[in-house]
């Protein structure tokens, strides 16, 4: 699978081609948005300008890396020649499904088609093409040049030989790739996002402070970073979606969202991306400071 096509070029679709650039793919990146894939690709030399400063490749691997990016604006030329496609749009159903009734349509017939997503029924998304037995989900994680872990899930008409493939694959892309079938947010969110959503549910009902609250998982459970913190890195809006995907595909009052993310999304306080969350990075991403509405 030589020629790879990368559907959104937002955080996790600039880190996905990233990472088949580097491992000798030849990549097209695509989105509607020009400004979009000129951002990507600044952010992905970004990167690799911090492997290089880390030692961790060369000058020259950084520039093959760049050449083997593409960027186009038109799907349809853009897998017209590919082996495999790996969406990375918008965390939205109804996006996900339209993305993969074109690729069935414009994609080699033999082409392999995947989906990033972090919750949708990959089963769901194969239904509206003529190959569900060549769809297959591929769930990287956030940083996706530094995370490990690929989840290849696979939807209920997922060949073993396409299944075989993508392991293979992942592999080759110095990632270690971990099967799980197709149900509910699979194995990642299924056990973080109730996490994080009784972490909202604690600040919600005054138990304590965001600070205290992501203080405890740190120090307590030997987590990297907060549930809250985390989830302003993921972003409230995403984990909003993949609550409602389990509250709705599993039908248990446990996974239903907290009153208080609700809210927040609403007003448009979605996290890191939009500056301010549980955690305010308008004026310092890298230290920031509690919001101040959830301030004492």
């Amino acid at each position: 699978m030589k020629n790879v096509a990368v559907i959104g070029s937002g955080t996790m679709g600039n880190g996905i081609a990233h990472v088949f650039a580097q491992h000798d793919h030849s990549v097209m990146l695509v989105d509607l948005n020009k400004e979009a894939l000129d951002k990507a690709l600044a952010t992905i030399e970004k990167n690799l300008d911090r492997q290089v400063k880390k030692e961790l490749i060369s000058e020259e691997k950084k520039s093959a890396t760049l050449k083997n990016i593409q960027i186009s604006q038109d799907l349809k030329s853009a897998v017209s020649d590919v082996d495999l496609v790996v969406e990375a749009a918008s965390e939205n159903v109804d996006i996900k499904l339209q993305i993969f009734k074109d690729l069935d349509q414009y994609a080699p017939k033999d082409a392999i088609l995947a989906s990033n997503t972090s919750s949708i029924s990959i089963t769901k998304i194969a239904s509206v093409t003529n190959r569900p037995e060549q769809v297959i989900g591929m769930h990287f994680m956030n940083p996706v040049p530094v995370m490990k872990l690929i989840e290849v899930i696979r939807g209920y008409s997922t060949s073993d030989q396409v299944c075989d493939e993508i392991m293979k694959l992942s592999e080759g892309l110095s990632k270690i790739p971990v099967e799980v079938n197709d149900y509910p947010g699979f194995v990642a969110n299924r056990i973080l996002m109730p996490m994080i959503n009784e972490a909202i549910i604690t600040l919600f009902e005054g138990v304590a402070g965001v600070e205290e609250i992501d203080t405890v998982m740190k120090l307590g459970m030997a987590h990297p970073m907060g549930p809250l913190q985390l989830a302003d890195f993921i972003g409230l809006d995403v984990c909003l979606s993949i609550l409602n995907v389990l509250h709705d595909g599993l039908g248990n009052p446990k996974y239903a969202p907290c009153p208080l993310l609700v809210n927040m999304v609403q007003a448009g306080y979605k996290g890191a991306k939009t500056g301010v969350g549980f955690y305010d990075y308008r004026e310092n991403p890298k230290a920031p400071t509690v919001a101040r509405q959830f301030s004492k």
